[in-house]
């Protein structure tokens, strides 16, 4: 099996009718992705890509029996494209879409915190760059051709530290299970902790690669469910040491306000709790291979 994709997986894309949700959903496709329908409200009867438009995603899943979802939806209507999702009764939803504001994303948590355990979706993003189980099936933007199915998950805040980690593990013959970008924003869906949950419930996971930056509580958080709960090998990769304190840095999420939010002080909670952390970002793979023993993980 694959965490939260695999190539039975029916997916829908929420705003599939644009030229960016059209671009996606045919590489997608072509990667044996099962789309099953696209949702555009005011577009329902129509078609692209030879797949059924809905107005609403209570339709498409009515029909087509769809349990994932992709949102390509302008961030002024984001929220209420994911919290559409959730009340249709999607399990997964991934939500590329970026500059969703703070208090939308508070209202989508609250939203979501109405459904119990086993009727919760499971939101990715937003600002992400999806979910690849490689040979599987992928949610998102990220370039299917650079992943090897293998063995090792990846979880990111950063979609092209993700694509670069796996590109690295790649050429050392290292392959992946599944890739996820829980996305840069300060308030997201799922965190580090959700998806280092899975791997390692994952029985087709060996080893897990968490790429982290600067701002935000969610690396030590999960350096704490590591030590506690985690029983695989797990590599880490902090970005923004050279960042100055207090300085924005590209993602709405990475900014330090408090202790333990600095690239430093991240490394050091890592590695206090047996996590082998690389030194750079070109050496990802390379200090992969070596935690695993030069085994291939395919």
């Amino acid at each position: 099996m694959a965490i939260l994709i695999d190539g039975t997986t029916k997916v829908v894309v929420q705003g599939m009718s644009g030229r960016i949700g059209q671009f996606h959903a045919q590489e997608m496709i072509e990667a044996g992705t099962k789309v099953v329908a696209g949702v555009t409200p005011g577009k329902g009867g129509t078609s692209v890509l030879n797949r059924p438009i809905f107005n609403t995603v209570r339709e498409a899943v009515d029909a087509t029996g769809a349990e994932a979802s992709l949102l390509f939806v302008p961030p002024p209507f984001a929220a209420d494209a994911m919290m559409e999702a959730a009340d249709a009764g999607i399990k997964t939803a991934v939500c590329v879409t970026d500059g969703i504001p703070a208090q939308d994303m508070m209202r989508v948590k609250r939203f979501l915190r109405r459904y119990p355990r086993d009727r919760k979706m499971r939101l990715i993003g937003p600002n992400c760059a999806g979910i690849i189980s490689p040979g599987k099936g992928f949610m998102g933007i990220m370039p299917p051709h650079i992943y090897t199915p293998g063995r090792v998950g990846i979880i990111g805040r950063s979609g092209t530290l993700g694509y670069e980690a796996a590109s690295q593990m790649s050429e050392l013959g290292i392959g992946v299970s599944t890739s996820v970008g829980i996305g840069g924003d300060p308030i997201n869906g799922s965190s580090f902790r959700d998806i280092l949950e899975l791997f390692e419930a994952d029985p087709e996971t060996d080893a897990i690669m968490m790429i982290g930056e600067i701002g935000g509580p969610q690396e030590a958080e999960a350096a704490a469910y590591v030590r506690d709960h985690v029983s695989k090998p797990v590599v880490a990769y902090i970005a923004g040491l050279s960042a100055p304190k207090g300085r924005k840095m590209g993602h709405a999420g990475a900014i330090i306000s408090a202790f333990g939010e600095s690239a430093q002080e991240k490394v050091e909670l890592l590695s206090a709790v047996g996590i082998t952390v690389a030194p750079n970002p070109s050496s990802m793979g390379a200090t992969m291979a070596q935690v695993i023993g030069g085994k291939k993980a395919a």
